[in-house]
C-alpha cells in the first residue's frame, strides 16, 4: 500500500519542445466529427511506472526517451502540430506545423519502493510528477503531448505524459506510445503504420440521426459536488467477481466480468450518493467501436473511435432492485453499439453543434484493462505500473471510473479500479460493497473464509 502522506521534492528542468527527428508534411488534417465533439475536449494523465532493469545496460532514461520521441514523431507528425478551428460549426483541423511536444526533465528524491508495493492511483505527488505548465493546456494551439521523465533515486523512472483526448482515444494512443518504445529499443521502424484516415468516422451527406442517443440528453441539474471529495482503489479479483457473481440468478451468471462490474458499481454508487428516487440516472459505458465497423477500422487507426451508449432508469428503481436489473440494463445499452451507432453519434454531432454528453447524474465507465499501457517498453522492460494518472477526469473528479489491471499480493490478476466520491458518500460506499461481498461469499457451497477488506488506498 502506497503511504497517503509520502512527500518528496521533484527538480524539473526548463520544459522544451521536441519535433520530429527529420523534416514532416506540412499541411491541414482534418479531424473526424467523433474526434472533436465536446465531451472529448480535454486532456488527459497517463502515467507508467518503470523499476531499475539490467536491461537498461545503464543508459538515461531521460536521454533514450527524449530522442524515441523524436524519431516516432516522424511517423505520427500529426502529434507535432497544433489543433485550429476551420471553417463553421466549431470544426478542429490539426495544423502540421512540426513545432513538437512538449518534454519536462526531472529528478525526484524518492525510490520507487517508497511508493508502496500496490501502485495504483491515487498517486501522492502527481501535481510534481506531471507538472501543468502554465499556458500549455488549452485546446488550441498549444502542444498536443507534454511529457515529464523524472528519475528515481532506485534507477527506476516515470513517464508522465498529458494527451489532448481530441487527438487519439486509449488504444490510439498506446500506438503512439509503443512506437516510441519501439524507437527507444533501437527498432529501425515502427511495427504498426499510423492510420490519420478521420474520414471514416465523419457524418454523412446528409447527416441523419438514426439510433437513440441518451447520452446526448439534455438534462437539468448539478453534478456530484467537487467540495470534500476522497478517492479509493478497490481490488476485483478472482474472489471478489465470484462473490459478486454469485448474487445473479443462473440465467445471468455467464455474463462478462465489465459487465457485471458495471452494474454493481453503478448501483452502489447511486445507493451512496442518496438521490432523489425519482431522478433519473444514467450509466455510459465506453467502447471502442474499431471492430463495429464492416470490414473494421484499419489496424494503426489513432483517432478516437470510441461512443458510450447509455442505460438510464430512475434513482429508485436501480437502488430498490437486486443488481441482475442493472446488469440487465448494462447489457442492452452495450449491445447497441454498432456501426450504424458510430455513425448516428457522427451526424448528431454536425447536427447538434457537437454537443457534450450528458453529465448531470450520469456515470461514466471506460475499461483499460485490455489496451495495453503497461506492455509499452522503453529498453527497461514492462512497466510496474502503466494506466490513467487519476480515478477521474473530466468535468468532475467522480464522474468516470477506469478498470485498470493490476495483481493483489497474492499475485492473482485482477483488475483495481478507483472511485471518487464525497467522503459521507464513500462510507456508505464501502459499507453497500463489503456486504455485497460477504453476501456473495456466504452463498457459495464451499466453507467461508476469512476475508480482507478489499480497500486498497486512500487520499
Amino acid at each position: 500500500m502506497s503511504h497517503p502522506a509520502l512527500s518528496f521534492k521533484v527538480t524539473r528542468q526548463s520544459p522544451e519542445l521536441i519535433a520530429p527527428a527529420t523534416p514532416t508534411p506540412r499541411e491541414l488534417k482534418h479531424l473526424s466529427d467523433i474526434d472533436d465533439q465536446e465531451g472529448l475536449r480535454f486532456h488527459v494523465p497517463v502515467i507508467q511506472f518503470f523499476r531499475q532493469s539490467h536491461l537498461g545496460r545503464g543508459r538515461d532514461p531521460v536521454e533514450v526517451i527524449r530522442e524515441a520521441i523524436g524519431k516516432a514523431l516522424v511517423h505520427y507528425y500529426p502529434f507535432a502540430g497544433r489543433l485550429k478551428e476551420v471553417g463553421s460549426g466549431r470544426k478542429l483541423a490539426v495544423d502540421c506545423t512540426g513545432e513538437g511536444v512538449m518534454f519536462i526533465e526531472a529528478d525526484a528524491d524518492v525510490s520507487m519502493d517508497e511508493f508502496g508495493d500496490l501502485l495504483q492511483p491515487p498517486f501522492p505527488g502527481l501535481g510534481e510528477l506531471l507538472f501543468d505548465v502554465p499556458g500549455s493546456g488549452d485546446m488550441l494551439g498549444c502542444p498536443l503531448l507534454l511529457f515529464q521523465v523524472t528519475r528515481l533515486t532506485c534507477g527506476g523512472f516515470i513517464v508522465a505524459v498529458r494527451l489532448n483526448h481530441i487527438m487519439a482515444d486509449a488504444t490510439g494512443f498506446v500506438y503512439f506510445m509503443t512506437a516510441v518504445g519501439e524507437m527507444a529499443r533501437g527498432q529501425p521502424d515502427v511495427s504498426v503504420r499510423p492510420v490519420w484516415r478521420r474520414e471514416l468516422l465523419n457524418a454523412r451527406d446528409p447527416p441523419r440521426v438514426t439510433c437513440v442517443h441518451h447520452e446526448f440528453d439534455q438534462v437539468e441539474g448539478t453534478i456530484v459536488p467537487f467540495e470534500n471529495m476522497v478517492q479509493r482503489s478497490f481490488f476485483f479479483g478472482p474472489d471478489e467477481v465470484a462473490a459478486l457473481r454469485n448474487l445473479l440468478p443462473p440465467h445471468l451468471t455467464r455474463c462478462s466480468t465489465f459487465e457485471l462490474l458495471t452494474a454493481v458499481l453503478w448501483r452502489t454508487r447511486t445507493v451512496s450518493l442518496k438521490l432523489d428516487p425519482a431522478e433519473e440516472v444514467r450509466m455510459m459505458s465506453i467502447v471502442n467501436a474499431r471492430h463495429k465497423f464492416n470490414p473494421p477500422l484499419p489496424k494503426g487507426y489513432y483517432g478516437n473511435a470510441i461512443a458510450y451508449p447509455a442505460a438510464l432508469t430512475s434513482a429508485g428503481e436501480l437502488c430498490v432492485n437486486p443488481i441482475e436489473f442493472a446488469l440487465q440494463l448494462v447489457k442492452k445499452a452495450k449491445n447497441e453499439m454498432t456501426e450504424e451507432y458510430m455513425k448516428s453519434v457522427a451526424d448528431l454531432m454536425v447536427l447538434n453543434n457537437r454537443p457534450h454528453f450528458t453529465v448531470v447524474r450520469s456515470y461514466v465507465v471506460s475499461d483499460v484493462t485490455r489496451v495495453g499501457f503497461e506492455t509499452v517498453d522503453f529498453g527497461w522492460g514492462k512497466a510496474a505500473y502503466g494506466g490513467p494518472a487519476k480515478g477521474g477526469v473530466g468535468v468532475s473528479p467522480g464522474f468516470i471510473n477506469f478498470y485498470i489491471p493490476a495483481k493483489n499480493k497474492k499475485g492473482e490478476k485482477g483488475m483495481t479500479i478507483p472511485v471518487c466520491l464525497p467522503a459521507e458518500a464513500m462510507d456508505v460506499f464501502i459499507k453497500e460493497m463489503n456486504g455485497l461481498l460477504e453476501t456473495g461469499r456466504l452463498a457459495r457451497e464451499t466453507p467461508k473464509k476469512k476475508t480482507t477488506p478489499f480497500i486498497t488506498s486512500a487520499l
